[in-house]
């Protein structure tokens, strides 16, 4: 594995509650991944610090080969935002 697919529970303006926002990260170490999408996030909103709906606020959801990180073009330290909507095409 070279990088990580991270969902983030940010308390958007625009929304009534917490969301889960989704990045691909290109770090190997799991830990880096989840604070370089802390970082993303922080950018969206105030990242939620406790579970939500029995989610937790970070997680770590599937890592990415490589192979695959150079057939959706994320390099290695890059972050990339994915947006709301849980992105198949990562996992």
């Amino acid at each position: 594995m070279s990088g990580w697919l991270i969902g983030v529970m940010v308390e958007a303006v625009d929304e009534p509650g917490p969301v889960r926002c989704y990045f691909a990260v290109g770090f190997e170490d799991r830990a880096k991944a989840e604070w370089t999408a802390i970082d993303g996030a922080a950018g969206l909103g105030h990242v939620s610090y406790s579970p939500v709906g029995g989610l937790e606020p970070v997680q770590a959801l599937a890592p990415l080969a490589s192979a695959k990180m150079k057939r959706l073009g994320l390099a290695q330290g890059e972050v990339r935002p994915l947006g709301r909507v849980l992105p198949r095409k990562w996992l």
